[in-house]
């Protein structure tokens, strides 16, 4: 176990002018509060934090956050409190350990809605300090390298989790080295053989061409001298991880792999980044394709680099990275290299604003953001974790905004990233000048115009097609508005029959002063509660009129349900009989005034069909389903004995047919056909024929003579439903055909 004084002199490599009295304070009070206390492997528990705080001095961190390191399992495992550490310590610190308490039980594997809510306290504290992140991932990076001791289940509980999210999030904030030893730990946990076979392969390959290694990086040395760039040259191996998920993402064989070996070159400045791949490329061949300059467009997580792949010493592949030692710095410790709390003049509060102006910190602003724009905690643990794993690509506006996007990304993600307003009205995109489909995957260095219509609603189909969690977030919130809307005015319609029948003027100002009595946030949750059936129209009018009483339940008592077919219409009559208005049981069209208008399936109301459909002719009922709008039936119907004691759930309907946006409505026909070869045939003709539609067809009884056949149709109105009844009548194949319950 490190020693008091080995810490200290640890931190006073890189900052000579260390606090030692905190730092000494710190591992005192800390090994104190630890005692006796041991760890699953027998250990000293107070190894622990300062092992920890050992990998944070690896990050050249302040003694400041090396003391959090200390005191991190203070409060959540001792006898310590907030109280006492503001007081030892002073309130900064203590609000960073009580932070990382608050973290301490993240169980990011549980069921989604905890995870949600832990990732997002997680996200949250990061947001105000960059340190909790440093000792939450250096906690985490310690836990791992020690899992072995853990039960089984345990093991593989932890080593999902990391490589789920804590692995991610480390590379989403440029810690690479952190990264890719989280990853490799917790691929040897969760798949043991794959880890073990990955390996020894790796191990075989580094035997097998050590020399070669050699004379690449002497050739590369060689060719920086003659130019006179001060170069260093270093190969790398990529981990087993990265092999692995590469090997299956392109279901390639170990052997196929052509860049399990790389070469790093650091140099001093940007200047000499670009004169090593002068130098490198007029030497050697590159490979198309497999050019980036992270330079110019660097990463989301502040990721700077020349990337190129070449055909090199012994016409073999060779991959290089070409960085200054700060990017090199950056893309290693991300964040931790960063002139965060390392400012010697003590000045923290601008260190932190360095650390805010990041481009890590910028993507963590915008996770956070969508936390405000209420996304259910599903929602926001998907979406965060799509943008935890994706690569990225770089696009450009008209104007040269560059926009960075998870690869896969389409237009409509580019929309969603300059705008919100923008994706909400996206119609389509010209990609380079070309007008292309809105699905379409875009390419680093593309150039998108978004084409838009004030009139566009997003489709839910979108959803499916976008790959960021904002766009996917906003088409989701979009689609719930739609929806909302819908039965916003389905409940408005009901209110105003409502207040008709009672006499009064339907106004929505009248809801407002009874919102508390109804429970309700505002009109539009009223509207939408009447329009879904979460809230009877009688309720709603009880609330604005204390006196009110519903006529139609004091009218309308059955007697006996099984009195069946003949009440039902009778009863539906008297529901829908208004002062100088005709009964439902005369003949005639429906009275428009104070009834819903049906145009249909696609409508601007959320409206469904009876199983047994509704065509523009027939005379119709609605009744409201809770949940999912009002359902269409037949004033005939005999399932609407089924509703009978439920007088509140019955609306006037009417139908309002556009006829420049005709559309076909369902009917169910039963049809008694001989059973012979082509009798099918025939029906399926004269269906085609008279421009009708078979949506769904059973065979419902089968005898050796005839065959007797269900079919859902789609036809444009009542008439056109009674002549084709007609001609499948007429055919010789036919014995019947009738409409069910028609």
């Amino acid at each position: 176990m490190m020693r008091q004084y080995e810490l200290v002199e640890r931190v006073q490599r890189y900052k000579p002018d260390v606090n030692e009295a905190l730092l000494n304070k710190a591992y005192v009070y800390a090994m104190q509060k630890h005692g006796f206390q041991k760890r699953a492997s027998g250990d000293p528990y107070f190894s622990h934090p300062l092992e920890v705080a050992a990998i944070l001095t690896e990050m050249h961190m302040d003694e400041a956050t090396i003391a959090v390191a200390l005191l991190h399992d203070t409060i959540e495992d001792t006898s310590a409190t907030r109280a006492e550490i503001d007081e030892l310590f002073g309130p900064e610190m203590g609000k960073l350990v009580e932070g990382l308490t608050k973290l301490k039980k993240l169980d990011l594997v549980s069921k989604k809605a905890e995870q949600a809510e832990n990732l997002r306290k997680l996200l949250l504290a990061i947001s105000e300090d960059v340190r909790v992140l440093l000792v939450k991932l250096a906690d985490r990076l310690h836990n791992m390298r020690t899992l072995g001791h853990m039960r089984e289940d345990k093991r593989l509980r932890i080593a999902e989790e990391t490589m789920e999210i804590y692995a991610p999030l480390a590379g989403r904030m440029g810690m690479q080295g952190m990264r890719e030893e989280l990853e490799e730990l917790s691929f040897s946990y969760i798949n043991p053989e794959a880890y073990r076979m990955v390996k020894g392969r790796l191990a075989e390959f580094l035997t097998r061409n050590k020399h070669v290694l050699g004379d690449i990086e002497k050739a590369l040395s060689t060719l920086f001298e003659k130019y006179d760039i001060h170069a260093e040259v270093k190969s790398r191996q990529k981990k087993p991880w990265s092999v692995f998920r590469k090997m299956e993402a392109k279901a390639l064989a170990f052997e196929q792999l052509s860049d399990i070996f790389g070469f790093r070159v650091i140099v001093d400045t940007v200047e000499d980044c670009y004169l090593a791949l002068c130098a490198i490329h007029t030497t050697w061949s590159m490979v198309p394709g497999r050019f980036k300059d992270y330079i110019s467009t660097p990463k989301q997580n502040d990721y700077r680099s020349i990337h190129t792949t070449i055909v090199g010493p012994s016409r073999q592949r060779v991959e290089l990275q070409i960085r200054t030692r700060e990017m090199d710095d950056i893309a290693e410790y991300g964040v931790a290299a960063h002139s965060v709390y390392k400012d010697s003049r003590g000045n923290q509060d601008a260190a932190v604003a360095i650390s805010k102006d990041t481009n890590a910190y910028a993507w963590l602003r915008r996770t956070i953001e969508q936390l405000a724009d209420g996304d259910n905690p599903e929602d926001f643990l998907e979406n965060t974790r799509l943008e935890l794993f994706q690569d990225q690509v770089f696009c450009f506006t008209p104007k040269g905004m560059l926009i960075a996007l998870p690869r896969g990304a389409t237009p409509i993600d580019f929309a969603y990233a300059v705008h919100t307003d923008v994706g909400d009205t996206c119609v389509g995109a010209r990609i380079n000048g070309r007008v292309m489909p809105l699905m379409t995957e875009l390419k680093n260095g593309d150039e998108v115009d978004i084409i838009r219509s004030k009139a566009q609603v997003p489709p839910a189909a979108w959803e499916s097609i976008v790959v960021t969690g904002k766009a996917r977030s906003a088409i989701r919130r979009a689609t719930k508005n739609a929806i909302r809307k819908q039965y916003s005015g389905l409940g408005a319609r009901i209110l105003e029959r409502a207040f008709q029948r009672a006499g009064k003027t339907f106004a929505k100002e009248n809801l407002k002063p009874v919102l508390h009595r109804l429970a309700r946030k505002d009109v539009e949750d009223v509207l939408a509660s009447v329009g879904r059936g979460e809230l009877a129209s009688g309720d709603v009018m009880k609330a604005v009129f204390p006196d009110y009483k519903d006529e139609r339940v004091t009218q309308v008592q059955p007697k006996q349900r099984e009195e069946g077919w003949s009440r039902i219409r009778n009863a539906a009559g008297m529901l829908f009989q208004i002062p100088g208005r005709a009964s439902r049981r005369d003949k005639g069209s429906l009275p428009k005034d104070g009834a819903v208008p049906i145009r249909g399936i696609h409508s601007d109301l959320p409206v469904h069909f009876a199983p047994e459909g509704a065509v523009p002719g027939d005379r119709i009922v609605g009744i409201v389903q809770p949940g999912s709008g009002i359902t269409i039936y037949p004033i005939q119907s005999p399932s609407l004995t089924a509703f009978d004691d439920q007088p509140e759930r019955w609306i006037d309907v009417r139908w309002d047919i556009d006829e420049n946006n005709k559309e076909r409505f369902p009917a169910r026909v039963s049809v008694t056909c001989i059973n012979a070869p082509g009798s099918l045939a025939d029906i399926a003709q004269v269906v085609a024929s008279n421009d009708a539609n078979i949506h769904t067809l059973s065979m419902i009884r089968t005898a050796p003579d005839f065959t007797e056949m269900l079919l859902d149709l789609e036809v444009w109105d009542l008439k056109h439903l009674n002549r084709l009844l007609s001609q499948l009548k007429e055919n010789a194949s036919v014995s019947d055909a009738r409409r069910v319950n028609g």
